[in-house]
């Protein structure tokens, strides 16, 4: 199917209103409050779309238009929906805190790693990455919300409930921020231990010798080792051992708060900050989820809004330097032989895991797309990196059949399930199941069709993008709870294991997500071809002499005439498609080609006019 981003976002936003607003009023649903990460799922649904895509603001009542007005008819009118999602917001916000300190729990998102254990209250509390990074796009998302809705009600009591809201989101995306920085982490090792061994047979691809990979490890990451050594102090303590070039090591973010992570000084009240339990070990997986909430931080909307306090900025530039060095080095890794990626050659295999998965290529991949726009790369790369992305639609059977009893299946249902490391921990040992690898699929893939400005690229990725859409529209529920939403797996996988269709809000919001980004690709110019431009030069200066020469033909005077209309509406078009070289030379041809066609019919009526005489 072709991607329609406002059509499929207003089936989404009548969906999440039609399950979230049964009776008119907001419903949390059986685990409403037990996961901040599914509570700020549900809400981005609505909140992320309304705050990043134009056509879809909720803000300016005046302003709503009437088909979005239209899909929230269960949530009220222009006017009600703001003040109902101010509501919604202000009961998120004390859903999620303890005291003065705001909580991400992950909740019934945590399960045991063995089937037989329980975990304990204590465990499911724990904070998680996930929350840390989903409550900085969403705090953004409202603060950005209510500092317009702000100037469109007058309503004493509204105004009032704002400024609370206001400040408790400010409190909760300040102590985001500061667990986001302590959940950082540099693991660094011996080329001799088992992480070292595994990073030198990623690295090698069974072709290099250890020590000589790790002398172009020690020249390809010299600069970034000595800016992490040099700059990165808050939360991070491994400079005497960075120091050592002899050892390997790897950066990004662990599952929570990294055990014996030092307290980061902050003026602002964000109440106790929790103690670390994480093992000091990166994941790909909230690697990734950390580098998608950061990046909000620094958006242009961010930054025109003024969302972010003196603090805040301060925050966010430490933020912003782990962001920068994270996609360096896993992008780095990526492409650590020119000849052949260490990434195609899938599947992905993790070093302090000990995992293998098309999951965690697609995490890599998802890295590397961050660091590709970061530095506008070349051709080649994008041309790479979209090979890479069709192979893992292929191995992730989105676009290929699947086969009986295929592995491939476990990718979506029951999912891949990461365990998660602690020194310290409050029970049983604790996953983290993850199923969106489709989702996450479609999202790098629109990401990657905005950066390509290849038209070759452009066309496969976007082709990548509706088959993958094609598979994700057919999983969604089609009766019973949730009818709308994600995720119904058994639509594609009909043989995985059972599973009650209830809605994935994870698959939702990611889904969301794509949409909103589907928008702005939309938004963006049409890739400028060589080909084209060039032919609409020779159309327009060929269709300029011929109008020029029919002018001197017709006799005077003309102005009055068929002929005379005809002739200064060729005129008009011919300068609409001098306008539109530059921009869109495909739409210059067309209609430098149409105007050529009416020339032709004059030249021909005057013609067989003159023989008449």
């Amino acid at each position: 199917m072709q991607i329609q981003p406002r059509q499929n976002l207003l089936s989404i936003w009548q969906a999440v209103a039609r399950h979230c607003f049964p009776g008119g009023a907001w419903e949390w649903g059986e685990g409403g409050g037990q996961s901040s990460v599914a509570d700020a799922e549900r809400l981005l649904c609505l909140l992320y779309p309304a705050t990043e895509a134009p056509a879809f603001r909720l803000d300016a009542p005046d302003t709503t238009q009437p088909d979005v007005e239209k899909s929230l008819r269960s949530v009220g009118d222009a006017t009600e929906i703001p003040e109902t999602l101010v509501r919604v917001l202000t009961e998120f916000m004390e859903r999620h805190r303890a005291g003065d300190t705001p909580t991400f729990s992950g909740g019934n998102y945590f399960s045991a790693l063995g089937e037989e254990d329980e975990l304990s209250k204590e465990q499911r509390a724990l904070g998680v990455v996930d929350a840390y990074s989903l409550s900085v796009t969403l705090c953004l998302a409202t603060l950005g919300f209510l500092k317009v809705y702000q100037t469109k009600t007058e309503r004493p009591g509204t105004l009032q409930l704002i400024e609370s809201l206001r400040e408790a989101t400010n409190d909760r995306l300040t102590a985001a921020m500061v667990n986001l920085l302590r959940a950082f982490t540099v693991d660094v090792y011996t080329i001799d231990s088992p992480q070292g061994q595994a990073l030198c047979r990623l690295l090698g691809q069974g072709r290099t010798p250890d020590r000589m990979v790790l002398q172009q490890f020690q020249e390809r990451f010299r600069a970034l080792r000595a800016v992490i050594r040099e700059s990165v102090v808050l939360g991070v303590d491994v400079e005497e051992q960075l120091g050592n070039e002899n050892r390997l090591f790897e950066c990004g973010w662990a599952w929570s708060v990294v055990r014996g992570a030092p307290l980061v000084e902050t003026s602002e009240s964000i109440g106790e900050q929790p103690t670390g339990i994480a093992r000091a070990v990166p994941y790909l997986y909230f690697t990734v989820v950390a580098l998608d909430g950061i990046q909000d931080l620094f958006s242009d909307r961010t930054l025109v809004l003024g969302l972010l306090n003196q603090e805040q900025q301060k925050l966010a530039e430490a933020l912003r330097l782990r962001w920068t060095i994270t996609q360096q080095y896993w992008s780095g890794i990526a492409r650590f032989d020119d000849d052949r990626w260490p990434l195609e050659d899938i599947p992905w295999r993790t070093t302090g895991q000990r995992m293998e998965s098309e999951y965690f290529s697609l995490c890599v991949a998802s890295i590397l797309v961050h660091d590709l726009v970061r530095r506008r790369a070349t051709e080649d790369d994008l041309n790479r990196t979209v090979g890479i992305m069709e192979r893992l639609a292929e191995r992730g059977r989105v676009t290929a059949s699947i086969t009986r009893k295929d592995s491939a299946v476990l990718l979506h249902n029951p999912g891949l399930a990461l365990p998660l490391a602690s020194d310290h921990p409050l029970g049983p040992p604790m996953r983290w199941t993850m199923t969106d690898f489709s989702a996450q699929l479609l999202k790098r893939t629109i990401q990657l069709c905005a950066l390509s400005r290849n038209v070759a690229a452009h066309t496969r990725l976007l082709q990548l993008a509706e088959r993958t859409m094609d598979h994700l529209w057919t999983r969604r529920i089609t009766d019973g709870d949730g009818v709308g939403l994600w995720d119904n797996v058994h639509a594609i996988f009909p043989d995985s294991a059972d599973r009650q269709n209830q809605p994935s809000w994870t698959i939702t919001e990611r889904i969301t997500e794509c949409m909103v980004a589907a928008q702005q690709l939309y938004n963006q110019s049409p890739i400028r071809s060589a080909e084209p431009t060039a032919l609409a030069h020779a159309l327009l200066s060929e269709a300029t002499h011929l109008l020029g020469t029919e002018q001197l033909e017709q006799p005077a005077p003309i102005a009055k005439s068929q002929e005379g209309a005809e002739l200064k509406g060729i005129e008009a078009d011919l300068r609409r498609a001098r306008s539109l070289l530059d921009t869109q030379p495909g739409t210059s041809c067309a209609l430098a080609l149409n105007v050529l066609s009416r020339l032709d019919d004059l030249a021909r009526a005057r013609a067989a006019g003159s023989q008449g005489v």
